[in-house]
């Protein structure tokens, strides 16, 4: 078994995931800035950062796809200050969460040197689909090279059910 963490035959299409926790485990992994994330409710999680001095301006939140970006970049006020002792500094950072399929950030606000962001997890929807089998040769055709053929397009029923 290669070192893929999706390499069984069993998670079919899940590449997509694979490449996104790749890109997650990429990002900072210094600890800095510390966070919390709890579950506020059944469908609902908070995300906070410790983000003391930085103001909104030096902040930045985006969503690349699936994954929650958190960005920040203080400017260097040090300029005319002769500092004793200097344990504060300005530094930059960068976290990424991997969120779910359907999660969707509700609201952001920063307070008191804390960043909270709130992610809404709607309900799932249990749907139950019957595929029709039907006779004879079916699929979509791909040929020798990979490239899918070109074929008449096939009628297949799928009934939904309650």
């Amino acid at each position: 078994m290669s070192g893929r963490l999706f390499a069984s035959p069993m998670f079919l299409g899940f590449d997509h995931l694979e490449q996104m926790l790749e890109r997650a485990s990429k990002g900072t992994s210094d600890g800095y800035p510390p966070y919390n994330i709890e579950q506020i409710s059944p469908t609902a999680l908070r995300i906070t950062l410790a983000v003391a001095g930085f103001v909104m301006d030096d902040l930045q939140i985006t969503q690349e796809d699936n994954q929650l970006v958190i960005r920040g970049r203080q400017t260097d006020d040090s300029q005319g200050r002769i500092f004793l002792h200097r344990g504060i500094a300005a530094r930059q950072f960068q976290k990424a969460f991997v969120l779910a399929e359907g999660i969707e950030v509700g609201s952001a606000w920063l307070d008191n040197g804390l960043l909270h962001i709130d992610l809404l997890r709607p309900e799932p929807e249990v749907r139950v689909r019957r595929i029709e089998i039907t006779q004879g040769r079916g699929g979509l055709g791909v040929s020798e090279i990979g490239v899918p053929k070109q074929r008449a397009p096939r009628v297949v029923r799928v009934i939904e059910e309650e």
